[in-house]
C-alpha cells in the first residue's frame, strides 16, 4: 500500500520533534517499542573501534579482519578456533552490559506504561535493563542460547556456563577439543540460536512471546498507540518497520515515531500521524528521561 519513493524525512527540529514525542508518550494508551541494531550500537555496542580492539586484536593479526561482524563470517580451519572467537564474541556482546545507559533511559520512559517489545536484537539488553521479560519478543533469538546444528527437536540451551569455560581455557586462539559444544540428544554440532537459515530453532519460550505480542496487538488495535521504532534498518524491514507503518495507516488514533541517526522516515500516507527524528537514539531518550526527571517535570 505504500509507495516505496514516497517516503518523508521531517524537516522539523530534533527539539521539537522530541517535544511532540515527549507529548505523545504522556497521552499514549500503549507504547509498542520496535528495536533494531541501532539502539544497541547507540548504547555502546559497537563492533569495530576501540571495542573490536579490545576483546579482539589478536584475532586481527591473525585473521586479518578489522570489526567483529567480518568475524563472524571467516572460515575458521578449526571448530576450536571457531569458537575460541564466537565464545568471545558472545561473552562481550551478551554477558557485559553496554557501556551507555540507553536502555536504561528507554525504560525509564515506558515502565509506569502499558508497553510491549519486539526485537530483532539478541543481545539481550532488554532484560539486563530490567525490562518485563513478559512483555519482550525476541524474534531473531538470543546469543546466551544454544541449538542442534540440524535440530532434531524444537530445543534451546543457555550456554553461559560453557561460554564462560570456553573463555577461560582458550590458548593462542584455541579452545579445547572437549569443550566443543555438542547436541545433549544426537550428538551434533551445537551453534548459536540465530536466525541465519531454515534451521533456525523457534522453541517454546518464542512461540509464547509471540503468543503475547498478537494478543497485546489485537486488544489495543484501535486505541492510542504509539509504534516507537529504534534503530530499525532495512535487512529485514517485513519484522517491524512495514507492520509498523501498517498499523500507523489503520488507526487514525496511532503514532508511529521513527529515531534512527539520518534514517528516520515515513511513508507520505501517514506522514501526519509521524515523528521522525534524526538524531542519535541515546540522545534523544536521555533528553527525555532528563524531561520526566527534571525541575519542570516535578513542578508540573
Amino acid at each position: 500500500m505504500f509507495l516505496s519513493r514516497a517516503m518523508n524525512a521531517s524537516t522539523a527540529g530534533c527539539s521539537e520533534q522530541r517535544n511532540r514525542l515527549k507529548s505523545a508518550l504522556d497521552k499514549a494508551d500503549a507504547v509498542v517499542i520496535g528495536a533494531g541494531a541501532g539502539l544497541s550500537a547507540s548504547a555502546g555496542f559497537t563492533y569495530d573501534g576501540e571495542r573490536f580492539q579490545r576483546y579482539f586484536s589478536d584475532f586481527e593479526e591473525k585473521y586479518g579482519f578489522h570489526d567483529m561482524y567480518s568475524g563472524g563470517f571467516y572460515p575458521y580451519p578449526t571448530p576450536e578456533e571457531r569458537w575460541a572467537y564466537w565464545s568471545r564474541f558472545i561473552y562481550c556482546n551478551r554477558y557485559v552490559d553496554p557501556p551507555k545507559s540507553t536502555y536504561q533511559d528507554l525504560l525509564s520512559l515506558v515502565k509506569d506504561k502499558d508497553y510491549f517489545v519486539i526485537t530483532t536484537n539478541v543481545d539481550h539488553c532488554f532484560q539486563k535493563a530490567g525490562f518485563d521479560k513478559e512483555r519482550l519478543f525476541y524474534t531473531q533469538g538470543d546469543y546466551g542460547l544454544f541449538q542442534c546444528s540440524k535440530p532434531c527437536r524444537s530445543e534451546t540451551f543457555d550456554n553461559e556456563k560453557t561460554v564462560r569455560r570456553m573463555l577461560e581455557q582458550q590458548k593462542d586462539g584455541r579452545i579445547p577439543s572437549s569443550l566443543l559444544p555438542a547436541c545433549p540428544h544426537c550428538g551434533r554440532p551445537m551453534t548459536m540460536n540465530l536466525r541465519s537459515d531454515n534451521q533456525f530453532v523457534e522453541d517454546e519460550g518464542w512461540h509464547l512471546a509471540a503468543e503475547r505480542y498478537e494478543r497485546f496487538l489485537r486488544a489495543r488495535k484501535n486505541a492510542r498507540v504509539l509504534f516507537l521504532e529504534l534503530g530499525v534498518g532495512y535487512n529485514t524491514p517485513v519484522i517491524i518497520k512495514y507492520p509498523f507503518w501498517r498499523m500507523t495507516a489503520a488507526n487514525p488514533q496511532a503514532l508511529y515515531t521513527c529515531i534512527n541517526d539520518g534514517e528516520a522516515v515515513c511513508p507520505n500516507e501517514i506522514e501526519k500521524q509521524a515523528i521522525c527524528i534524526n538524531q542519535d537514539i541515546g540522545t534523544v531518550l536521555r533528553q527525555l528521561s532528563a524531561q520526566n526527571h527534571g525541575p519542570a517535570n516535578a513542578s508540573a
